[in-house]
């Protein structure tokens, strides 16, 4: 489980070694690969509804979506381990074999597919698309975008809950800037047309998804060449929603991250009920997401994603009027945030 900051951690850790990825991409030219092996990419956008989409797609018969819906094979290991522990400790980056045997039971599947949403977090994550399209040169990508400001708030709400994000919203958004880049669309989705052409990437936003989630399947199934007629049970059931309350760590986190070491699990065993339930107490707090006033993380995000949206839709070649928290303005001059999922 990563801790705020990592990414300095990360790029200090990079120099060390001498470049931001140490898999060589060429390790997949000429490899022999036994089995099906994925030739769709659901890279992101974290906090956009990818859990959804992943389901809806793995609902339709000639679609296979792999479980874990994110091995993350083709990240940086070491930026991985730094970011995403668990996602590290699951080892479907140590080679090939391990990581194509997800999809050893995708039997005649047209589409076999996975979800990585690191693939779409540079600069922490670089060089994807490479390696990627060295593994798979007929690769396809599905981009799901999310109003920025939503999403950016989101990615806070998530790393309080499974990461021990202890610092305030604006502190954490101002001085951390891998919040911001998730968000940059534009500059992810450049990372991947450098490599591949236009048509090979197709994009949409969460708030079309569930506004026509009918709708939109039928233009993304068409796109993949599936039965564009194929309806989910799972229709219309969003997942992963915020939950109403959660519990932030106190402080500088340092009593919850002593609760998580081994240390601590063994001498549990031999403390009394009430004093764990103490220590819980002194390591973190409850929290309702809505109760937090966002105002002035969204006045501080909503110039500089404004602009964002701008190359986005040079890129894209469409506006986004649904991204209304981006948008929007109450009476003060301030964004109207909603409680973000």
């Amino acid at each position: 489980m990563s801790r705020p900051y990592q990414h300095e951690r990360l790029k200090r850790a990079r120099a060390r070694r001498g470049g931001p990825g140490c898999r060589d991409s060429r390790e997949y030219q000429g490899s022999v690969v036994q089995g099906p092996r994925p030739n769709l990419f659901l890279i992101g956008s974290m906090k956009s509804g990818t859990s959804y989409l992943r389901d809806l797609l793995a609902a339709h018969p000639s679609v296979f979506m792999s479980l874990p819906k994110e091995p993350c094979h083709f990240a940086d290991p070491q930026a991985l381990r730094s970011v995403w522990t668990r996602a590290w400790a699951q080892g479907y980056w140590r080679s090939v074999d391990r990581y194509v045997n997800l999809f050893a039971a995708a039997g005649e599947a047209a589409v076999i597919g996975e979800a990585s949403t690191v693939y779409t977090q540079a600069p922490v994550f670089s060089h994807i698309a490479e390696r990627i399209l060295d593994f798979n040169p007929s690769a396809r990508f599905i981009y799901v975008m999310r109003d920025p400001v939503e999403r950016t708030i989101s990615h806070y709400w998530h790393r309080v809950r499974w990461w021990g994000e202890h610092r305030s919203m604006l502190w954490a958004i101002r001085s951390d800037p891998h919040y911001r880049a998730v968000s940059h669309y534009a500059y992810q989705l450049n990372e991947y047309l450098r490599h591949v052409g236009r048509e090979r990437i197709y994009t949409l936003t969460h708030e079309a998804l569930l506004a026509d989630p009918a709708g939109q399947l039928t233009r993304l199934y068409a796109w993949l060449g599936v039965d564009a007629s194929f309806r989910p049970r799972n229709l219309g059931v969003p997942n992963n929603v915020l939950p109403g309350v959660m519990q932030q760590v106190r402080g500088l986190g340092l009593l919850d991250r002593f609760r998580h070491t081994a240390t601590y699990l063994n001498l549990a065993r031999h403390v009394p009920g009430p004093l764990r339930r103490f220590g819980s107490v002194l390591a973190t707090r409850p929290v309702r997401p809505t109760d937090v006033d966002s105002s002035a993380v969204a006045a501080f995000l909503r110039p500089q994603q404004q602009l964002q949206t701008e190359q986005l839709g040079t890129l894209l070649k469409r506006s986004f009027p649904e991204w209304e928290t981006l948008h929007a303005q109450d009476e003060s001059g301030l964004v109207a945030v909603r409680a973000a999922g």
